[in-house]
């Protein structure tokens, strides 16, 4: 008897998602538990396992569909799973049956999450792309049987797994530096750029001069534009983010840091921390830490408005951002008040491995008190960032940077952080968020007063 398989029950704030990509096809076997095809919403990724082993015996729903809770997606044939059996005709996408000129053969379309900018307009290289007059790396031959694929599966997310299989490459060739040797997409970027630096430097001819061959000139000398559609979650950013400057009246204020005791601590005790937690002490739990006491002192940046009332939150769920391929998300830490520094790094390690692979759930996107980003990663000295509503208050941290500063009357150079708080005018005084910053600033600049809470 034929089983349905249907979209899993998307959260109650979510209408609806869209089908990024199939990773079977009509008549190829599946096994139970094997992720079938990926569904994109407002924020994360989710994947729909088979059921049961057996053969996919017809997809209903096309790449690209926009599918609600219950719907339809394909029909599975229950039974052993050990060889493909022939696409009948009734089995085709229901988008193939409507377009006749569609063959067999025919690349599925792309979705639009996996549609990315052109990397030019951005200034940045992909690694992923050689130079033209490089040489095309060809993918060592796949060896894996069933069993082996299943488990190189498991150890991809779904934006790694459409990776993987853009570039035609063997998951098992490739190191995982992720949790339980998950791969990361990094890991793919890096093995696809070592391969092709190899392959480089066995062809390249060093007494021929560079010279760009005519199909290179012609792209050069063509002014191309390409347009693509917004993923799901770049749309719901700019519909926060538009929301934010609409609803609230946002106003930032700056001041600096001396990192010199922080960063100082982390040397001292950096070995006996990671011996102990096997985890690296890093700057953001040092500033979850902080926030909490500087909340404490200014709780009007903990709360919430929620129409004509202020919502006192007397605990702290704190969002720390994370970039993706897919945009910037913001996981909460929930309860920091009750963490150690140990427990506040393996989340934020936790989070930010799975938040590149898409394996979030979407509770723990959902709420939050306050949040941090971090834009000196990226090597931003200073910015303004934008509210995450119904919040009061967002922190941003920036690059440490040695600059001179003048202690007892001399000049001496300090490790130096810019910090920027944007707040909600409506709520939050000028005089209480330079005050919190005040107090952020002396819990950084003598770390004992995190332990002593004062």
């Amino acid at each position: 008897m034929s089983i349905e398989v249907k979209v899993p029950q998307l959260p109650e704030s979510v209408a609806d998602a869209t089908l990024i990509a199939w990773h079977k096809k009509a008549g190829e076997p599946v096994r139970r538990d094997e992720n079938l095809v990926d569904l994109e919403t407002d924020k994360v990724v989710l994947e729909v396992p088979a059921p049961v082993d057996g053969v996919l015996k017809q997809i209903i729903a096309a790449d690209g569909a926009v599918v609600t809770s219950g719907q339809v997606l394909a029909v599975l044939e229950p039974g052993e799973a050990a060889a493909a059996q022939p696409l009948p005709a009734s089995a085709k996408p229901a988008a193939a049956a409507q377009n006749p000129a569609a063959g067999a053969a025919a690349p599925p379309p792309k979705s639009a999450s996996a549609a990315t900018a052109p990397q030019f307009a951005r200034g940045e290289t992909s690694a992923s792309q050689s130079a033209p007059g490089q040489a095309s790396t060809a993918a060592p031959p796949r060896t894996n049987g069933p069993v082996g694929a299943q488990k190189d599966a498991q150890r991809m997310g779904p934006a790694v797994r459409k990776l993987v299989e853009e570039h035609d490459l063997d998951p098992a060739a490739i190191a995982g530096s992720g949790r339980e040797g998950r791969i990361t997409k990094g890991d793919v970027l890096g093995y696809i750029a070592d391969h092709q630096a190899t392959t480089v430097g066995l062809t390249y001819d060093v007494s021929a001069p560079p010279t760009a061959s005519p199909e290179t000139q012609a792209r050069g000398s063509a002014r191309a534009e390409q347009r693509v559609p917004m993923t799901r979650l770049r749309a719901r950013i700019a519909e926060r983010l538009l929301e934010a400057q609409q609803s609230a009246a946002m106003l930032t204020t700056f001041n600096e840091v001396d990192m010199t005791s922080v960063s100082a601590l982390r040397q001292k005790y950096q070995e006996q921390f990671q011996t102990r937690y096997d985890i690296k002490l890093g700057f953001m739990s040092f500033f979850v830490k902080a926030c909490i006491e500087a909340l404490r002192e200014f709780p009007l940046l903990n709360a919430s408005v929620d129409g004509h009332d202020i919502v006192y939150h007397e605990f702290f769920d704190i969002g720390v951002a994370v970039s993706t391929d897919r945009g910037l998300i913001v996981p909460v830490l929930r309860n920091t008040q009750l963490m150690s520094f140990a427990d506040i790094e393996r989340s934020i390690r936790d989070f930010g491995e799975r938040a590149r692979s898409g394996a979030l759930q979407m509770e723990e996107l959902t709420g939050g008190t306050f949040t941090i980003t971090n834009g000196g990663i990226f090597g931003s000295l200073m910015s303004t960032p934008i509210l995450n509503p119904p919040q009061s208050g967002i922190l941003g941290m920036h690059k440490i940077q040695q600059r001179p500063v003048v202690i007892d009357g001399e000049i001496v150079a300090r490790p130096m952080m810019y910090l920027a708080l944007t707040y909600d005018h409506r709520i939050v005084d000028g005089r209480e968020a330079v005050q919190f910053l005040v107090h952020l600033k002396q819990q950084l600049e003598d770390p004992a007063r995190l332990i002593l809470q004062v």
